[in-house]
Parts: C-alpha cells; structure tokens; sequence
C-alpha cells in the first residue's frame, strides 16, 4: 500500500529533522544506561536495540551499560537467598555476589546482546573485569546511630564504586566496528569483584571516553518541579541550586549527581529519559524536541 500525501509528508519531515543530528554526531561516542521498564518490557527491549543498531548504522559509536536490579532480586528469591539494602543498595555478600555476576554478566547481557544482533547489530558483551575494564574499590557508607557520637560505618559487602576505567578494550571494540554491552561489574587489583551501580558506571565511561552525551533510562518523564512539570536544559550551576533547595531528591538524587559529574567532566551532555516511551533513544537524539531533562555545561538559551 502507497503512502498518502500526507503520511508521505511526514514521514519526510521526520527524515529531514535527523538528518543535522546525523551529521553532527557521525564518529562521536554516546553512552546510554539501559534500565527499568525498557529492561522487562518485551517490546520496549525490542524498540531499544533497533534504536542501538540504527544508531551504528549512521555512524555514531553507542555504548551499552546496563542494570539488572528486578531480575537479581528474583533469583536471590528462587535461591532462598534474603536481600537486605542499606540506602537502598543491595549488601552483598559472596552467595550474592555470585548471583550478581551471574545475572548480570550473565542472563542479562546475554539478553541485550542477542536482541541487538537479531536487530542486525554486531554487540559484544563485556563485565568490568574483562581486560580489567572496571577497577573498582569497595564503597563505604556512613549511617547515623544515636547511641553513637559518630557516623557508623555500614559493612554492606561486595558494593563497590568505580576506581579507574582503562578504556582501551573499549576503543579495541569500536575501532571492529561492534557494539560494546557492559555489564557494571569491577573487580579490585585482587581480583575480587564487586557490584557497582549502572548509572554510577555509564556516566565515568561517558567521562573517559569523553562522550557526546550520557543518556540515562529511567522509569519518569524526567526531572521535575513542584508543578509536574519537566525541567530540562539546564546549566551545572542551576542543577547545583536544584540539589540545594530540595528539588532534587529521593531516587533521583543519584542519577542527577552522575549526570552533573559527566557534563562538569567534558561530556557535551547528559540526559534523564523516559525509557517506557518507544524509541526513547532516537526520539531525544534526532528530533528538534528531545527527550526528558536534558544538562549541559553552560545550559541553553
């Protein structure tokens, strides 16, 4: 069946608003944290490695980190294993640790790596410890006790936090022309390993490889004010007042201070996105519009 003149029109329009982004972005790196929804949705999963693939096929270099949170809780669950979160981080001890590692460098890279290739793509899975991508060092946290005079230190296992990203398996990757799909996983001098949030690793990817942009899926349309109304390009310094007077809080804190970090660090930008909306990715990255919050440097006009 023939277009009509004016889904032919628009179908037009569309093409035509990409294709500046196209060009501006052809050779540049963007890393994008795949988690949420799109992550168990079926058809979202799908929607975001045609995204990927298409992304590769224009001659932009994405880089996949992903989480896995749901579907570690559900084996932990079918393995009698109890979970146990410290400002909500999993502790992980080694029966835990083994699970993460075999969840996420496992089952769940597996996953996006076929989906990406059954879309046409050519994705390879990596951990943080292959080629010793991720260092990473175990992360301390500090809880207030009353019968204490200090803050105590919480023991929460096998967390860590990113040490050192050596960034050359990755470039060995994109210079073969593959997709690289990281699951967030360090590993210490020792060798030992370590959990390590997703976001916390896309956005110092994003840093080292000196990205275009860090996108970060999530479950909500963005940041948002009092109102409900979704705040995007905005500057460091506004993002930094936002943080100070309350707006930003909760789950939301984290992934915004990651973004913050990469855009103060020599990414061009960071971006909140809707990851339950189809096509998320290609909708903030070609189109005049864009997607949910978006953070630069020195903001727009």
């Amino acid at each position: 069946m023939s277009l009509t003149p004016d889904s032919a029109l628009n179908v037009a329009h569309v093409l035509t608003e990409a294709l500046p982004y196209i060009q501006r972005f052809t050779g540049r790196t963007v890393v994008v944290k795949f988690g949420g929804n799109a992550m168990t949705d079926p058809a979202l999963h799908e929607s975001f490695a045609r995204d990927i693939v298409l992304m590769k096929l224009v001659g932009m270099n994405p880089v996949v980190v992903h989480g896995g949170g749901p579907q570690i809780g559900s084996l932990l669950e079918r393995l009698n294993i109890e979970s146990r979160f410290v400002d909500g981080m999993r502790v992980t001890d080694a029966k835990t640790m083994d699970v993460v590692e075999m969840v996420l460098g496992g089952s769940v890279n597996k996953e996006i790596v076929s989906s990406i290739n059954r879309s046409g793509g050519k994705a390879i899975g990596v951990t943080g410890k292959d080629g010793r991508l991720i260092r990473a060092r175990p992360m301390q946290v500090t809880s207030k006790n009353p019968e204490l005079t200090a803050n105590e230190i919480v023991d929460i296992g096998q967390v860590g936090e990113v040490r050192q990203i050596d960034r050359e398996i990755l470039d060995v990757i994109l210079d073969s022309d593959f997709i690289p799909v990281i699951a967030p996983i360090g590993a210490d001098d020792n060798g030992k390993s370590y959990n390590i949030n997703a976001d916390l690793v896309a956005g110092k990817i994003a840093q080292v490889m000196q990205a275009e942009k860090l996108m970060l899926l999530t479950n909500v349309a963005g940041l948002m004010d009092a109102d409900g109304t979704v705040l995007t390009g905005l500057s460091a310094p506004r993002v930094d007042e936002l943080i100070a007077d309350g707006t930003v809080h909760g789950g939301m804190l984290p992934k915004i201070s990651c973004a913050l970090d990469a855009v103060k660090s020599g990414v061009a930008s960071a971006h909140i996105v809707d990851g339950r909306v189809p096509h998320a990715v290609l909708l903030e990255i070609f189109t005049d519009e864009g997607m949910g919050t978006k953070i630069t440097r020195r903001g727009e006009d």
